[in-house]
């Protein structure tokens, strides 16, 4: 089951904006929003990104949203560096983009 975790971040090149980063299978997906009518894109999160990532989760930890497993998951999920594994793009299906170590191009 993915868990989603939102806020608001501000910074002085971007302006305001709204991060959204979803936790699902082993990875983290890392997007941002800008606006009432704009699509989500990829972002590259930063330290403190990561570090509100880890405050956002650890405050579902004593309501029982997330469970200390799930908490740990996110945190060790959280120390990798760059934008995560799959970088903001949804894998759905075995297209171009999913690679499974097979070798290269079909032929």
């Amino acid at each position: 089951m993915s868990m989603e975790f939102g806020w608001w971040k501000k910074t002085p090149e971007l302006g305001k904006f709204q991060m959204l980063a979803t936790v699902h299978g082993g990875n983290i997906t890392w997007e941002r929003k800008q606006g009432h009518h704009t699509s989500w894109e990829p972002h590259t999160p930063d330290d403190e990104d990561r570090a509100r990532l880890i405050h956002e989760a650890e405050k579902r930890v004593p309501r029982r949203l997330i469970s200390s497993k799930q908490f740990e998951e996110i945190k060790r999920l959280s120390e990798n560096t760059g934008p995560g594994r799959i970088a903001g793009r949804r894998i759905t299906g075995n297209g171009p983009s999913y690679d499974k170590g097979q070798g290269g191009p079909p032929g």
